[in-house]
């Protein structure tokens, strides 16, 4: 990963954590639990789902540093592409099932999920900031995208919070969200 590249990542993962964080820091339990439908997904549950999602993605990640030799990997996706990918994963045109092991599952209280995402997040920049490891030739597939390089894979772990903070913004949209408490 150049310096540039570091740089990037870590830009992007700090602005889409602070989305995130925005968005969901002031919700009541009620409000976290609230569900649109009973087929949709509450806040709580996008906000395990993100933090689910993103350990088992830096654990591929740090997987696939140690198991593979330098250059023997090529991603299928442009950085142009993805860009482009990005930008369109927040925009929720499309839905997608999640395998089984990223489903939430009520893990942890609703007052501890942005706790358990910030910590998450963190190692995540940790292993951005430390990695000295050649993520440009190493990775894994993605079950849609097809194969990304790892580094292409630490930008979709923002993409992808990116994506699950606009689902939690619909639901919070709804016109049946619980309505914050009154200042007493």
């Amino acid at each position: 990963m150049t310096p540039a590249e570091r740089e990037r990542a870590l830009k992007y993962l700090a602005e889409t954590r602070e989305n995130l964080v925005r968005s969901t820091r002031h919700l009541s339990r009620a409000q976290m639990e609230f569900k649109p439908a009973p087929d949709r997904w509450s806040v709580a549950e996008c906000l395990e789902h993100i933090v689910i999602a993103e350990d088992w993605i830096l654990g591929k990640i740090n997987a696939s540093t140690v198991q593979q030799e330098s250059g023997s990997f090529q991603s299928v996706m442009s950085d142009n592409d993805l860009d482009d990918r990005l930008k369109k994963a927040a925009e929720r045109a499309t839905r997608v099932q999640a395998p089984e092991f990223l489903l939430p599952t009520g893990r942890w209280p609703h007052d501890q999920l942005l706790r358990e995402f910030d910590a998450s997040r963190k190692r995540t920049a940790d292993f951005v900031t430390s990695t000295n490891a050649a993520l440009r030739q190493r990775g894994f597939p993605h079950p849609i995208l097809g194969e990304l390089d790892c580094y292409q894979w630490l930008l979709l772990i923002g993409g992808h919070g990116e994506r699950h903070r606009a689902q939690a913004e619909e639901v919070m949209a709804h016109a049946a969200f619980p309505q914050a408490a009154a200042a007493v």
